[in-house]
């Protein structure tokens, strides 16, 4: 059974002295693993898996030593929603902020837990989290609004599962043959997950108030979660503290996470099921042997049996662009610079790509951050991270608004990373694009992975006051291979001022005689030459052809209540 956490205990090690180091030494292993019934290999930490939880509390800094021991595969970490204010090179994804790791290399992450709340880390290198190397990262703050209310807490995982290995799912889902008979579908989850597993059981206690923190760490499927005979309270998202807003049924994209309160029961007797199931208007078509509920259970006395559980059918989730922020931060009003960023998916010589504005991200020689650092004033041109970086440059202090416009048939929740934003209009489904006049919130919901409903728009705002270079992309990480993502270089020279590379990391990158100086291709001398520059992306395999694009299925609108 599943243990809880006391935050009586918790709020005492926050208090009883100054910040800490916690340290961690990780050998990132192949496991086999089962966590519904079907044995496979899964991507582990010091040969377990699931992998482990980072804990800390505010001001505590984190020191991991990883060693990529897999033998046949480059990894990175990712450290979900932390701003790594001063530490950009600490961000994780491979091609952007760091090489990769490559097997028997060792490499450091060092930073600081400046930010309470929920979060969560996982490989940013080639959709590599897919097969669990993925994990909770809990920042503890004895000064939460809900401290004094809250007697324990427990950490929730949701996830979709696959039985086949990450990169031949993406070599498949980027295939001719997928294009040609399946419409570059998306490959569907074999099921869903709850803790890295199915049917887990958390004991509670009566007449006690739990802090639930959830966590939806799938590749693909957004989930609706709800807790039998107890009502959640939310109190954060994506590491935001929100005025307390109740509800009974709440839906969480990928990468999404909330914080809620629940009142036990009086007494123990009886226990209670948590349902999630998965949206599966965001699959293409649906097996016949899929699943999509996935169950857990409140276990107030052990002797007691557990209930049959229902499937989750009636969708009713509470609409979070209705939440407010604890701190009641004002809509920023000024706005200093717009990025339109329209997307879609074509038919790119017979494999499924996706484009922003027209352009299909890929990965250029140079990490996009050794270039921001080393190009002089010419890191403040867009061009020298190479036209298929996708990279918009933006200045100190400016009020930044970007535009969602997607021109797709499906769902997208976008996550931006340095910070959190606010969303300041979202439509409904199949809305067009952004007519420029919505009506904002005078205090608008802030966090850090927004869904932009299909055939809609999303419009989010936030202030340039973390200088680095922030990947922005949509958390399918589906997509994120089909190229769906973009790079916001953010005072490019200020970071020039206050950021220095570390050894190890720049040792990975010689060691696989990858640049680390001048524009996209290396180039030192001319940093607008970008004479070899990486524009078309990796073929995994088939012959290159020109189908026609068929229009993905129409699907069902949810309904969302504020």
């Amino acid at each position: 059974m599943l243990s809880v956490l006391s935050f009586a205990a918790l709020s005492f090690l926050a208090t009883s002295g100054f910040a800490k180091t916690v340290v961690y030494n990780w050998d990132i292993t192949w496991v086999n693993a089962s966590p519904d019934g079907f044995s496979r290999p899964v991507i582990g930490i010091n040969g377990q898996w699931p992998c482990p939880t980072i804990e800390g509390n505010i001001g505590d800094r984190v020191t991991i030593h990883t060693r990529n021991m897999l033998g046949n595969e480059t990894t990175s970490l990712h450290f979900h929603g932390l701003f790594q204010s001063g530490s950009n090179s600490m961000d994780g994804p491979a091609g952007v902020t760091q090489c990769p790791i490559p097997p028997g290399a060792k490499f450091t992450y060092d930073y600081t837990l400046d930010q309470p709340g929920t979060y969560w880390y996982h490989s940013h290198n080639k959709g590599q989290y897919i097969d669990g190397l993925r994990g909770p990262l809990i920042v503890h703050d004895k000064d939460a609004p809900y401290a004094e209310q809250v007697d324990e807490e427990v950490t929730l995982t949701l996830s979709d599962w696959y039985h086949d290995e990450a990169p031949g799912l993406i070599h498949y889902f980027q295939s001719v043959d997928n294009e040609n008979n399946h419409n570059g579908a998306e490959p569907i989850p074999k099921g869903a997950l709850m803790q890295d597993t199915q049917n887990p059981k958390i004991s509670v206690k009566p007449n006690k108030k739990y802090l639930i923190r959830i966590i939806n760490m799938s590749a693909f499927a957004g989930q609706f979660i709800s807790i039998d005979g107890h009502q959640m309270t939310i109190v954060e998202v994506d590491g935001v503290y929100t005025v307390p807003q109740k509800t009974d049924q709440i839906y969480i994209t990928a990468a999404q996470r909330y914080s809620v309160l629940i009142s036990t029961k009086s007494d123990a007797s009886q226990n209670f099921a948590i349902r999630a199931a998965m949206d599966e208007e965001m699959f293409d078509t649906i097996p016949a042997d899929l699943n999509l509920n996935v169950y857990g259970f409140l276990v107030y006395d052990s002797k007691k049996p557990l209930p049959t559980p229902t499937p989750l059918t009636t969708f009713a989730a509470f609409d979070d662009f209705a939440l407010v922020p604890q701190d009641r931060q004002r809509l920023l009003s000024k706005v200093d610079h717009q990025i339109l960023m329209d997307f879609d998916f074509i038919n790119d010589n017979g494999i499924n790509r996706a484009r922003i504005n027209g352009v299909s991200y890929i990965p250029q020689k140079v990490p996009a951050l050794y270039t921001a650092l080393t190009t002089g004033s010419d890191a403040t041109n867009p061009k020298v991270y190479g036209t298929n970086g996708n990279a918009f440059v933006v200045k100190p202090g400016e009020v930044v608004e970007i535009v969602l416009n997607n021109h797709d048939g499906g769902g997208h929740p976008w996550h931006l990373h340095g910070h959190n934003f606010q969303v300041i209009a979202r439509s409904g489904e199949n809305a067009g694009t952004y007519p420029g006049n919505a009506a904002a919130p005078a205090i608008p919901m802030r966090r850090d992975v927004v869904m932009v409903r299909k055939g809609g728009y999303v419009v989010i705002r936030y202030r340039a006051d973390n200088p680095g270079v922030w990947l922005f992309h949509c958390h399918i990480e589906w997509h994120v291979e089909a190229g769906l993502s973009a790079t916001i270089v953010e005072s490019p020279m200020e970071l020039q001022k206050s950021l220095r590379i570390p050894s190890d990391h720049m040792k990975i990158c010689k060691d696989q005689g990858i640049p680390t100086a001048g524009n996209a291709v290396g180039n030192t001398a001319n940093h607008l030459d970008l004479t070899g520059e990486l524009t078309t992306p990796e073929v995994p395999y088939g012959a290159l052809i020109n189908p026609p694009k068929k229009p993905r299925s129409n699907r069902v609108a949810r309904n969302f209540v504020a």
